[in-house]
């Protein structure tokens, strides 16, 4: 079910400085394929029965070509800034730099602050995860892109959610590269951690002052008091939240995990010293948290994904909460819980947090159950920042209607609609509302 309700009164003001923008990634949205080398996920997509509606990315909403027309957007809504990220294939090509060079111009031009996300899934054809070598080689390409940007950007994003590129795409295989190895996928997430922390002594020999990640994170919560229920939702947590979060913050994998990563315990120590370079602010990617038990011993159905019955837990849902188009339940609460939980459990090591994505999948131009998602979860970062979490910055998901992954275009998390036989851009009502959200925070009060 879905709900209409509609805000009614002001968002509560954020302090002065806090940075507001809108995310999108260049796989979902660029297209023009044949501009690029092949990524893992055109590989994907070209096997029969992986996207649900059997579509590409090959055009998605044609952003190479009209980043323009989007830029314009962007000016109009008012935003501070842009997320977006830059494809690892694209710049492996020739004169591929050459697109992010006019994209930052144009940006800047507009006004808009450019924020670069170095990875968003599209990982190169040839290149896989499961070696250490990727790593090496992502840092070089990191080199490679700050060199020629750096002198307009300045806020940098090494990668987007790690846990889920882990999960849906080397455990489970219902993402790029497809693979279902289970447990067997560690190795993936080591690589990409140690990746991250290449990559920001990359930015860091470029210049960069301004460097985070952009994690999924979200409570936990168990299905029941039973001990069984406690104790596989506590496994879940570790496994999507602390697993990538406490290497970040402390330099140690949560007990237990350590010796299940790749080499010897002094290597995978000597790697952790790596993975824990100093960070100047943690991003969060928020959609939503998840209802945790015990294994019961079937396959699950869950926001698109079949849980295969050997899990150590099983994913309940959420009853009582509206849900969004993709069936992900509505819990803005559990934003302010999922920042004090952190500030809590990481004291001083957690740096200001910027939210990087927040957003929900709704069709329709009149979509005021967007608009309802989003003020609520707006509201819930107020209530954490009264509570004392220094939140600098949200990014709203997504700018535009875009190629939703497995999904393809059946799911529309946008602001604007996009007509993928045309083309053609259409603001939401709730790009109107963020629009005007923005404005009121920027309003000097009276008196």
């Amino acid at each position: 079910m879905a709900t209409d309700a509609r805000p009614t009164t002001p968002v509560p003001r954020f302090p002065d400085g806090f940075l507001w923008g809108v995310s999108t990634s260049a796989h979902q949205i660029e297209g023009a394929a044949g501009l690029r080398g092949p990524s893992v996920w055109d590989a994907f997509t070209a096997e029969p029965g992986r996207v649900r509606d059997g579509s590409t990315a090959a055009v998605a909403c044609d952003h190479y070509h009209r980043y323009r027309e989007d830029v314009a957007l962007l000016a109009g809504l008012g935003v501070d800034a842009y997320r977006f990220s830059v494809s690892w294939p694209r710049v492996d090509s020739p004169g591929g730099l050459d697109f992010y060079d006019r994209l930052v111009d144009e940006l800047c031009a507009a006004g808009v602050r450019p924020v670069p996300t170095l990875f968003h899934w599209d990982l190169p054809v040839g290149l896989d995860w499961l070696e250490r070598d990727t790593a090496a080689r992502f840092a070089e390409y990191v080199s490679v892109v700050a060199e020629r940007l750096g002198d307009r950007v300045g806020k940098w994003i090494t990668l987007n959610e790690p846990a889920e590129h882990t999960l849906l795409g080397h455990a489970l295989g219902v993402h790029a590269p497809g693979r279902e190895l289970l447990f067997d996928a560690l190795p993936a997430a080591h690589h990409q951690l140690l990746a991250h922390g290449l990559a920001v002594r990359a930015l860091r020999a470029a210049g960069a002052t301004d460097v985070g990640i952009a994690n999924s994170h979200g409570p936990t919560w168990p299905a029941s008091d039973d001990p069984a229920d406690r104790e596989a939702a506590d496994f879940y947590d570790l496994l999507l939240n602390r697993m990538f979060a406490d290497p970040l913050l402390t330099g140690r994998y949560p007990e237990g995990v350590g010796e299940l990563m790749p080499g010897s315990a002094e290597g995978v120590e000597a790697d952790l010293e790596v993975i824990a370079e100093p960070l100047d602010w943690y991003g969060v990617n928020y959609y939503a948290p998840t209802r945790v038990g015990a294994p019961q011993g079937a396959e699950i159905e869950f926001g698109g994904v079949t849980l295969p019955a050997e899990l150590p837990f099983s994913v309940r849902r959420i009853e009582g909460r509206p849900v969004t188009d993709f069936g992900w339940p509505v819990v803005p609460e559990g934003l302010t819980e999922l920042l004090t939980g952190f500030r809590d459990r990481y004291g001083d090591r957690l740096p200001p947090v910027v939210i990087t994505e927040n957003g929900c999948s709704y069709e329709g131009l009149d979509d005021h159950d967007r608009i309802a998602y989003l003020d609520g979860h707006v509201r819930a970062l107020h209530r954490a920042v009264e509570a004392g979490v220094d939140v600098r910055g949200y990014f709203v998901w997504s700018l535009l209607d875009n190629f939703e992954w497995a999904e393809g275009y059946a799911r529309r998390f946008g602001l604007v609609h996009v007509d993928f036989e045309t083309l053609r851009r259409t603001p939401k009502a709730s790009y109107g509302w963020f629009r005007d959200l923005l404005a009121g925070q920027r309003r000097v009060p009276v008196g």
